[in-house]
């Protein structure tokens, strides 16, 4: 059985009817994934090229996979890798794409609505509260916003929340927006300040403490270009059709070592 509160066992069931059963078969079930962060072996430049020694070291994930179904198979891969410091936690992607194409550029357009996107959800307590998310096209357009409650549990969405100091980048391994040219992948390089998240997780370290698990996920939203939503492949499997389900998010363990230098397990939670 996962590590959640029996606050949130009653939150959920609260929910009633199918999606609440949906949720708990989910919950018992589903093991989410598990990766370990380690340490930047020096400075990052955030240019969307995961070309540096820390990240050429970094373990990748494993491939997204379906959102409800753990044995779904995407036909396009996508796979994410992770590293911190004292100021920063970094996440790098590689997403494949024939493809490539964008159409929003203001901060806080709901990206997901209009275009195919990459999108990261912090939960650092794990208590499925003032989380964060965060989502990004192949134009570097950035929505992020903080979760008070999941939408099913009563929250909304708050737009006016920002990572202060985040930094990011995008690759375009192809032509973007020339749907005659065959691309081949794009690359994200984020750069998520600890400074914007500490206000939201009380007493839990931000920055993290070497030991420490975060709950974490990644989402690759699929759309053709009329806009009809295709697929939604994630990080760790939600077992339902909504990513607003932070008990099925992955948990993250921030490791001392400097990445490329030795491994350490997950420790059991």
């Amino acid at each position: 059985m996962q590590r959640i509160s029996e606050k949130q066992w009653q939150e959920i069931r609260a929910i009633g009817g199918k999606q609440a059963d949906e949720i708990v078969r989910a919950i018992e079930t589903i093991i989410p994934r598990e990766y370990v962060c380690y340490r930047t072996a020096g400075p990052l430049a955030i240019d969307g090229h995961l070309d540096e020694p820390s990240w050429l070291k970094a373990p990748w994930t494993e491939p997204f996979g379906h959102i409800v179904d753990p044995e779904g198979v995407p036909y396009l891969t996508t796979r994410a890798k992770m590293l911190w410091d004292d100021d920063y936690f970094y996440v790098g992607a590689v997403l494949e794409d024939p493809d490539i194409w964008g159409t929003q550029t203001k901060r806080d357009a709901h990206v997901c609505a209009y275009d195919k996107d990459f999108e990261v959800f912090f939960d650092p307590d794990g208590d499925a509260e003032n989380y964060m998310e965060y989502e990004m096209n192949a134009l570097n357009c950035v929505w992020d916003l903080l979760l008070p409650k999941c939408y099913n549990r009563g929250g909304q969405a708050k737009d006016e929340f920002d990572w202060k100091g985040i930094k990011s980048a995008v690759q375009v391994n192809g032509t973007l927006n020339c749907p005659w040219v065959t691309d081949k992948f794009w690359s994200v390089e984020i750069a998520f300040d600890y400074a914007s998240m500490k206000p939201y997780c009380p007493g839990t370290p931000c920055p993290p403490r070497a030991g420490d698990q975060w709950r974490i996920n990644f989402s690759r939203v699929e759309r053709d270009r009329e806009g009809n939503y295709g697929f939604d492949w994630t990080w760790s499997c939600q077992g339902v059709y909504n990513m607003h389900v932070p008990e099925m998010w992955g948990w993250v363990q921030f490791s001392d070592l400097v990445v490329g230098t030795g491994t350490e397990p997950f420790l059991e939670r």
